[in-house]
Protein backbone atom coordinates (compact mmCIF):
# COMPACT_ATOMS: atom_id res chain seq x y z
CA UNK A 1 0.00 0.00 0.00
CA UNK A 2 2.98 2.13 0.84
CA UNK A 3 4.23 1.95 -2.20
CA UNK A 4 0.91 2.41 -4.15
CA UNK A 5 0.38 5.41 -2.27
CA UNK A 6 3.57 7.03 -3.48
CA UNK A 7 3.02 5.46 -7.60
CA UNK A 8 -0.21 7.62 -6.80
CA UNK A 9 1.23 10.86 -5.90
CA UNK A 10 4.48 11.11 -8.57
CA UNK A 11 1.31 10.61 -11.02
CA UNK A 12 -0.73 13.49 -9.17
CA UNK A 13 2.42 15.71 -9.29
CA UNK A 14 3.42 14.81 -12.95
CA UNK A 15 -0.72 15.48 -14.44
CA UNK A 16 -0.26 18.91 -11.85
CA UNK A 17 2.50 20.22 -13.78
CA UNK A 18 1.22 23.21 -15.93
CA UNK A 19 2.73 22.05 -20.21
CA UNK A 20 5.13 24.62 -20.96
CA UNK A 21 4.38 26.88 -23.94
CA UNK A 22 6.50 26.85 -27.24
CA UNK A 23 8.24 30.55 -26.04
CA UNK A 24 8.75 29.02 -22.70
CA UNK A 25 10.69 25.99 -24.49
CA UNK A 26 12.02 28.29 -27.26
CA UNK A 27 13.44 30.59 -24.07
CA UNK A 28 15.09 27.23 -22.60
CA UNK A 29 16.45 26.28 -25.85
CA UNK A 30 18.41 29.48 -26.36
CA UNK A 31 19.64 29.56 -22.49
CA UNK A 32 20.84 26.07 -23.17
CA UNK A 33 22.95 27.28 -26.29
CA UNK A 34 24.12 30.46 -24.69
CA UNK A 35 25.32 28.40 -21.63
CA UNK A 36 29.16 28.57 -22.86
CA UNK A 37 29.20 31.84 -22.64
CA UNK A 38 29.45 32.80 -18.56
CA UNK A 39 31.49 34.93 -16.90
CA UNK A 40 35.76 34.35 -16.33
CA UNK A 41 39.15 36.01 -16.74
CA UNK A 42 38.49 35.70 -20.14
CA UNK A 43 35.45 37.19 -20.49
CA UNK A 44 36.45 40.04 -18.33
CA UNK A 45 39.67 40.84 -20.50
CA UNK A 46 36.90 41.65 -23.54
CA UNK A 47 36.34 44.93 -25.19
CA UNK A 48 32.86 46.51 -23.10
CA UNK A 49 30.67 46.16 -26.26
CA UNK A 50 30.87 42.27 -26.16
CA UNK A 51 30.62 42.00 -22.78
CA UNK A 52 27.37 43.97 -23.36
CA UNK A 53 26.13 41.23 -26.62
CA UNK A 54 27.31 38.15 -24.02
CA UNK A 55 25.04 39.66 -21.22
CA UNK A 56 22.57 39.73 -23.69
CA UNK A 57 22.65 35.89 -24.40
CA UNK A 58 24.86 36.52 -27.61
CA UNK A 59 27.61 34.01 -28.62
CA UNK A 60 31.15 34.77 -30.43
CA UNK A 61 30.61 32.21 -33.68
CA UNK A 62 34.32 31.79 -33.71
CA UNK A 63 34.00 29.56 -30.36
CA UNK A 64 30.76 27.41 -31.79
CA UNK A 65 31.91 26.99 -35.83
CA UNK A 66 35.12 25.31 -36.36
CA UNK A 67 37.42 27.11 -38.99
CA UNK A 68 35.12 29.46 -39.93
CA UNK A 69 36.87 33.27 -40.80
CA UNK A 70 35.89 36.79 -39.55
CA UNK A 71 36.63 40.36 -40.63
CA UNK A 72 34.41 42.78 -39.11
CA UNK A 73 34.12 45.42 -42.03
CA UNK A 74 32.89 48.07 -39.21
CA UNK A 75 36.19 47.40 -37.43
CA UNK A 76 38.02 48.74 -40.44
CA UNK A 77 37.05 51.51 -42.92
CA UNK A 78 36.36 49.15 -45.64
CA UNK A 79 32.94 49.76 -46.02
CA UNK A 80 30.29 51.62 -47.21
CA UNK A 81 30.78 54.44 -44.68
CA UNK A 82 34.36 54.64 -44.42
CA UNK A 83 34.00 54.61 -40.72
CA UNK A 84 35.23 52.42 -38.36
CA UNK A 85 32.74 52.08 -36.07
CA UNK A 86 33.18 48.63 -33.98
CA UNK A 87 36.61 50.15 -32.77
CA UNK A 88 38.32 47.07 -30.39
CA UNK A 89 35.31 45.08 -31.15
CA UNK A 90 36.43 42.51 -33.87
CA UNK A 91 34.28 39.21 -33.31
CA UNK A 92 31.33 38.25 -34.86
CA UNK A 93 28.24 37.66 -32.56
CA UNK A 94 24.78 35.71 -32.90
CA UNK A 95 21.70 34.79 -31.43
CA UNK A 96 22.75 31.28 -30.31
CA UNK A 97 20.30 29.50 -32.67
CA UNK A 98 21.30 31.72 -35.68
CA UNK A 99 24.92 30.77 -34.82
CA UNK A 100 23.95 26.87 -34.47
CA UNK A 101 22.21 27.68 -38.48
CA UNK A 102 25.56 29.12 -39.69
CA UNK A 103 27.69 26.02 -38.27
CA UNK A 104 25.43 23.67 -40.44
CA UNK A 105 26.56 26.33 -43.99
CA UNK A 106 29.69 25.97 -42.79
CA UNK A 107 29.71 22.08 -42.62
CA UNK A 108 27.67 21.68 -45.64
CA UNK A 109 30.13 24.06 -47.54
CA UNK A 110 33.37 22.27 -46.53
CA UNK A 111 32.01 18.88 -47.24
CA UNK A 112 31.52 19.82 -50.37
CA UNK A 113 34.45 21.84 -50.95
CA UNK A 114 37.17 21.20 -48.33
CA UNK A 115 39.58 24.58 -49.40
CA UNK A 116 37.20 26.72 -48.09
CA UNK A 117 35.51 28.12 -45.23
CA UNK A 118 32.93 31.02 -44.62
CA UNK A 119 34.21 34.34 -44.13
CA UNK A 120 31.73 36.96 -41.41
CA UNK A 121 31.74 40.40 -42.67
CA UNK A 122 29.30 41.49 -39.91
CA UNK A 123 26.81 39.30 -37.52
CA UNK A 124 24.77 41.30 -35.01
CA UNK A 125 25.17 45.00 -34.59
CA UNK A 126 23.97 46.75 -31.45
CA UNK A 127 21.31 49.82 -31.91
CA UNK A 128 24.31 51.96 -30.47
CA UNK A 129 26.20 51.33 -33.85
CA UNK A 130 22.89 51.88 -35.75
CA UNK A 131 22.44 55.04 -34.94
CA UNK A 132 25.73 55.86 -35.52
CA UNK A 133 25.35 55.00 -39.21
CA UNK A 134 22.35 56.37 -39.10
CA UNK A 135 23.57 59.96 -38.12
CA UNK A 136 26.42 59.20 -40.18
CA UNK A 137 24.68 58.92 -43.40
CA UNK A 138 24.76 62.09 -45.44
CA UNK A 139 21.95 61.36 -47.53
CA UNK A 140 17.92 62.92 -46.52
CA UNK A 141 15.75 60.32 -43.97
CA UNK A 142 13.19 59.68 -46.60
CA UNK A 143 15.95 58.05 -48.28
CA UNK A 144 18.02 56.52 -45.44
CA UNK A 145 16.13 53.71 -44.81
CA UNK A 146 17.19 52.14 -48.48
CA UNK A 147 20.84 52.33 -46.86
CA UNK A 148 20.78 51.76 -43.31
CA UNK A 149 17.81 50.51 -40.98
CA UNK A 150 16.23 52.94 -38.88
CA UNK A 151 17.40 52.39 -35.29
CA UNK A 152 14.03 53.84 -34.14
CA UNK A 153 12.60 50.67 -35.80
CA UNK A 154 15.41 48.22 -36.04
CA UNK A 155 16.29 45.48 -38.68
CA UNK A 156 17.55 42.04 -38.24
CA UNK A 157 20.95 42.94 -37.85
CA UNK A 158 20.00 44.27 -34.67
CA UNK A 159 18.40 41.21 -33.39
CA UNK A 160 21.03 39.09 -34.35
CA UNK A 161 19.74 36.99 -36.80
CA UNK A 162 21.27 38.66 -39.86
CA UNK A 163 24.38 38.08 -41.04
CA UNK A 164 26.72 39.17 -43.90
CA UNK A 165 29.02 36.84 -45.28
CA UNK A 166 31.41 35.82 -48.25
CA UNK A 167 33.46 32.67 -49.23
CA UNK A 168 37.01 32.21 -48.77
CA UNK A 169 39.28 29.85 -50.90
CA UNK A 170 42.24 28.51 -48.58
CA UNK A 171 44.19 27.56 -50.79
CA UNK A 172 44.41 31.20 -52.39
CA UNK A 173 44.58 32.70 -49.56
CA UNK A 174 41.81 35.46 -50.09
CA UNK A 175 38.02 35.37 -50.96
CA UNK A 176 36.08 34.32 -53.91
CA UNK A 177 35.19 36.69 -56.36
CA UNK A 178 31.62 37.52 -56.33
CA UNK A 179 31.55 40.87 -58.90
CA UNK A 180 31.74 43.21 -56.23
CA UNK A 181 32.86 44.66 -52.90
CA UNK A 182 30.72 44.21 -49.76
CA UNK A 183 28.80 46.61 -49.09
CA UNK A 184 28.18 47.79 -52.79
CA UNK A 185 25.14 49.83 -53.46
CA UNK A 186 24.14 49.18 -57.40
CA UNK A 187 22.65 46.49 -59.84
CA UNK A 188 26.22 44.45 -60.09
CA UNK A 189 25.46 43.40 -56.15
CA UNK A 190 21.65 42.57 -56.59
CA UNK A 191 20.91 38.95 -56.88
CA UNK A 192 17.65 39.98 -58.58
CA UNK A 193 19.51 41.99 -61.58
CA UNK A 194 22.24 38.92 -61.92
CA UNK A 195 20.51 37.72 -65.42
CA UNK A 196 20.67 41.62 -66.82
CA UNK A 197 24.10 42.40 -64.99
CA UNK A 198 25.45 39.37 -66.90
CA UNK A 199 23.68 40.42 -70.31
CA UNK A 200 24.85 44.02 -70.05
CA UNK A 201 28.89 42.42 -69.38
CA UNK A 202 28.81 44.07 -65.01
CA UNK A 203 29.77 41.32 -63.91
CA UNK A 204 30.58 37.16 -65.21
CA UNK A 205 29.32 34.01 -65.17
CA UNK A 206 32.12 32.83 -62.89
CA UNK A 207 30.68 35.70 -60.50
CA UNK A 208 27.50 34.65 -60.30
CA UNK A 209 28.69 30.61 -59.61
CA UNK A 210 30.87 31.82 -56.44
CA UNK A 211 27.33 33.41 -55.21
CA UNK A 212 25.12 30.11 -55.74
CA UNK A 213 27.87 28.27 -53.61
CA UNK A 214 27.32 30.58 -51.06
CA UNK A 215 23.46 30.54 -51.63
CA UNK A 216 23.42 27.02 -51.93
CA UNK A 217 24.12 25.99 -48.53
CA UNK A 218 23.15 29.09 -46.32
CA UNK A 219 19.61 28.32 -47.82
CA UNK A 220 20.23 25.02 -47.16
CA UNK A 221 20.85 25.78 -43.22
CA UNK A 222 17.65 27.84 -43.40
CA UNK A 223 18.73 31.31 -44.18
CA UNK A 224 16.72 33.27 -46.87
CA UNK A 225 18.79 36.05 -49.45
CA UNK A 226 17.79 39.39 -50.29
CA UNK A 227 17.32 40.85 -53.77
CA UNK A 228 19.91 44.08 -53.31
CA UNK A 229 22.76 42.25 -51.99
CA UNK A 230 24.95 39.10 -52.16
CA UNK A 231 26.05 38.98 -49.26
CA UNK A 232 22.99 39.39 -46.50
CA UNK A 233 21.04 36.34 -45.36
CA UNK A 234 18.51 36.56 -42.62
CA UNK A 235 17.66 33.75 -40.29
CA UNK A 236 14.28 34.90 -39.61
CA UNK A 237 11.83 37.39 -40.96
CA UNK A 238 11.29 40.56 -39.39
CA UNK A 239 7.61 39.67 -37.43
CA UNK A 240 9.35 36.41 -36.31
CA UNK A 241 12.19 38.63 -34.99
CA UNK A 242 10.58 40.73 -32.98
CA UNK A 243 8.08 37.80 -31.70
CA UNK A 244 11.21 35.25 -31.07
CA UNK A 245 13.88 38.15 -29.93
CA UNK A 246 14.65 41.46 -28.02
CA UNK A 247 17.14 44.30 -30.05
CA UNK A 248 20.27 44.25 -29.16
CA UNK A 249 21.56 47.83 -27.30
Amino acid sequence: MKNLYGLVLMLGVACASPQKSEQEIFSEQQRELAAPATLSVETLELPDLEKTLIAQGLVDIETVIPGIRVELKYSTEDNFFGKDVYGDHVRAYLQPIVAEMLRKAQESLQKDHPNLTLLVYDGVRPLSVQQILWDDLDKPDSIKPLYVADPKIGGLHNYGVAVDLTIFDNELGKPLDMGTAYDFFGYPAYPDREKQMLASGKITQKHVSNREILRKVMIGAGFTGIGSEWWHFNAFSRKEAGEKFELIK
